[in-house]
């Protein structure tokens, strides 16, 4: 229950912040024509572009699962990190459905928004592993990433560079983890959500120019895209949970 509350909070004010007309500058796309998937006038909004839409239901299935799954019983913050991670991705489904199905404004500022602190827990959950849970720490790091969104206000590319640096810190805190505590087995998971990560940046990026080739035509990048980031956020879970319970063992 206190991980959903500490979601949920935060969440709460995020989209009663998106909504108040602060980020009305901010570059974001509403219009279908930002995405290689052919919009169809003859469905309802919310399958206009069907593939893309329904892709999202694959983040509350992920999260759900998480959410229900096993194990780190004796380590009560590791299973807090753990649900607020899993209640994370259950959330972040219907942002994005929400910016498809309506195209306006602040669905797509909180798509983007919520982003950042998505890849900011990675090193919260990494930092309870390797020193133990701190709550200011995580407080501080999930409020700093929060307001790193304001780089947005300050440059057109201020996201882009925002999120480049918190895919880098998820990076380099996993890597750091699974140095000091990992095995061949949190290796491969680690290996696999890397690559899962690579594939929801550039083929997003590539949406339009993969278009061109009829592989890519129905299913596009950005559909792919976000199966990559689905499973970016899997294989993340495969590879904070196999150390938490391996370093849980260790200790006891």
């Amino acid at each position: 229950m206190s991980a959903l509350v500490h979601v949920l909070v935060p969440f709460l004010l995020c989209v009663a912040v998106a909504n108040t007309g602060v980020f009305d500058q901010v570059l974001v796309d509403t219009s279908y024509e930002h995405y290689a998937e052919r919009a169809l006038p003859q469905l309802p909004g919310f399958l206009a572009m069907p593939f893309n839409c329904l892709v999202n239901a694959g983040y509350a299935v992920v999260g759900i699962y998480w959410l229900r799954a096993p194990g780190l019983e004796q380590e009560r913050a590791l299973r807090y990190a753990k649900d607020v991670f899993a209640l994370m991705a259950l959330l972040y489904g219907p942002v994005q459905w929400t910016r498809l199905a309506t195209l306006r404004r602040a669905p797509a500022v909180l798509d983007q928004w919520f982003t950042l602190p998505i890849f900011a827990w990675v090193p919260v959950w990494c930092g309870a592993v390797a020193r133990g849970w701190s709550g200011p720490r995580a407080l501080a790091v999930e409020a700093c990433s929060l307001a790193s969104y304001a780089l947005a206000l300050l440059h057109e590319r201020g996201f882009e560079l925002a999120l480049a640096v918190h895919i880098a810190a998820a990076v380099h805190a996993a890597a750091t983890l699974q140095r000091a505590h990992g095995d061949s087995s949190s290796l491969r998971y680690f290996a696999l959500a890397a690559l899962a990560c690579a594939g929801f940046v550039l083929l997003k990026l590539l949406d339009h120019e993969l278009a061109q080739w009829w592989p890519f035509q129905r299913l596009t990048g950005h559909f792919w895209s976000k199966v990559c980031d689905i499973l970016q956020f899997h294989y993340s879970f495969c590879f904070l949970t196999d150390v938490s319970q391996r370093t849980a063992h260790k200790r006891t």
